[in-house]
Order: C-alpha cells, then sequence, then structure tokens
C-alpha cells in the first residue's frame, strides 16, 4: 500500500485581526485589575438594602438589612456589615460592583484599612449612619 502524502499541507485558521483594544486576552487583563495594577482593594458602601434574586441581604450575625460596604478584591465581591461581619457573595459579579460604584471612589492597601476608614470595623456595630435614598 502506498500513501500519497505529497503536497498535503495542513490546512491553516487564518483569525481574523483585532484592534488593538478588541484583543480578548487583554480585555481580560484589563477586567482583572483595579486602577492601576497596584490596587488590590476597592470598596463602596451603599446605603440602600441589596437584593439578589429577589431575596433582600441581611447579615447573619446582627440582622442589619441594609448600609453595607461591598468590597471588590479583583473580581471576588464580599458584601461587609457595620458589625464588621463580612462574607463572599458569589452571586455578585463584578459588573453588579461596577454598578454600585459612584464615580471616583476609594482606593485603599488592605481591607483592614478600607474597613477603618469607612466605619465598618466593628466600632459602629448596630448603627445605619445613611438614609436609604428615597424612591
Amino acid at each position: 500500500m502506498q500513501m500519497l502524502d505529497h503536497g498535503l499541507q495542513p490546512q491553516r485558521t487564518v483569525l481574523p485581526e483585532t484592534v488593538f483594544g478588541d484583543d480578548p486576552l487583554l480585555r481580560l487583563h484589563k477586567e482583572t485589575q483595579l486602577g492601576d495594577g497596584n490596587i488590590r482593594l476597592r470598596a463602596t458602601t451603599h446605603p440602600e438594602e441589596i437584593v439578589i434574586t429577589g431575596i433582600p441581604v441581611m447579615c447573619p450575625q446582627c440582622g442589619a438589612r441594609r448600609d453595607w460596604m461591598v468590597v471588590c478584591d479583583r473580581n471576588e465581591i464580599s458584601i461587609r456589615c457595620r458589625c464588621a461581619h463580612q462574607w463572599v457573595e458569589r452571586e455578585l459579579t463584578r459588573s453588579d460592583y461596577d454598578a454600585m460604584i459612584d464615580v471616583g471612589g476609594q482606593d485603599y492597601p488592605s481591607l483592614e484599612a478600607a474597613a477603618h476608614a469607612a466605619g465598618y470595623d466593628g466600632t459602629l456595630a448596630g448603627t445605619y449612619l445613611t438614609e436609604p435614598r428615597p424612591e
């Protein structure tokens, strides 16, 4: 039996050229970075209730239902109560966090610095410092 391999080359798939800003790997890298890439955490306060899949978030430690600190550590979103109880909320995404923050924001080098600066370190447990926005 004779094999014919003369002139047979495997077909190579030619991918379309991408615009510099449209490279999926560069986009993924940018999405997983915060600020200039040196910032480990970003946090924002959220005075209203947070409702996830139709269920309002409630602190399992003290029962608070609003006035949260929402912490973004790359793509992991945590909710922190004024009593200093914090948990990772797997149902919230980075885009949910981005929708909660206002222009500007504050960057912190550590979670402890963020919690202390915003009053979520346990010293103000049981208090609501801000009123929810009127509906």
